[in-house]
């Protein structure tokens, strides 16, 4: 069932994740406004938005739902090999607006971008607040890689990311979840399966089990990591 969502009114109510669609898988609502708190109540809801040009504001909660346990992170030989080789400085928050909009630039492959300028101005609004966060990797002074989400709670969510140089994004996303581990974080969500993610240990799970694991870890109280922890 496609529930349909007044832009006047931001605190109004998510319907239950479990009313979704299930083609195209986990497809809820439409329409809305992306302030910070619709948004924030979107992610302690176990939903996120997710639309392209031209189309209005379309909300998700797919079942099944990827996610990493940051104590499940698994890093290849030949990824530990580049993190011993320390040729990436990693940063936490430090360039999130140049982060965000590489992460907005067609991918190689040809497919456009989903972040939309007013996401952008969204999760611009939610950096602020403190909930979204960058992660940085440097080579030589330039930013070659990285990627941002919002962290609620002991709960991650990763959005999106980017590499210039071979790598760059792995070793970003290696030290996040290392330093979030470090700061008590219980889970990553991913959002939905990715070949790429599944090579960092990152699994599907039922939305209903993800559901659960997100109500106790949104109220779980933990700071976003200062300091970066790559090892």
């Amino acid at each position: 069932m496609l529930f349909s969502l007044d832009d006047s009114r931001p605190g109004e109510p998510f319907p239950d994740p479990s009313l979704a669609e299930t083609e195209p898988d986990g497809l809820l609502a439409v329409g809305g406004d992306l302030t910070p708190e619709r948004i924030v109540q979107a992610y302690r809801q176990g939903i996120f938005p997710w639309y392209g040009d031209d189309q209005p504001i379309l909300w998700w909660s797919p079942d099944p739902r990827m996610v990493l346990f940051p104590e499940e992170l698994h890093v290849s030989r030949s990824l530990a090999k580049e993190l011993r080789r320390e040729r990436f400085q990693v940063t936490f928050d430090l360039a999130f607006d140049q982060v965000i909009q590489a992460c907005a630039q067609p991918r190689k492959d040809g497919e456009g971008t989903w972040l939309m300028p007013e996401m952008i101005v969204a999760y611009r609004q939610l950096h602020k607040l403190g909930i979204a966060h960058s992660v940085e990797a440097w080579q030589d002074g330039e930013l070659v890689g990285g990627l941002y989400g919002n962290a609620l709670g002991s709960v991650f969510f990763g959005e999106s990311m980017f590499s210039r140089v071979a790598n760059a994004s792995k070793v970003a996303f290696v030290c996040l979840v290392r330093s979030l581990s470090r700061a008590g974080y219980s889970l990553v969500d991913c959002q939905v399966f990715t070949p790429h993610l599944q090579s960092l240990g990152a699994g599907l799970i039922p939305r209903s089990q993800f559901l659960s694991l997100l109500n106790d870890g949104v109220n779980d109280l933990r700071r976003f990591p200062v300091e970066v922890s790559c090892t």
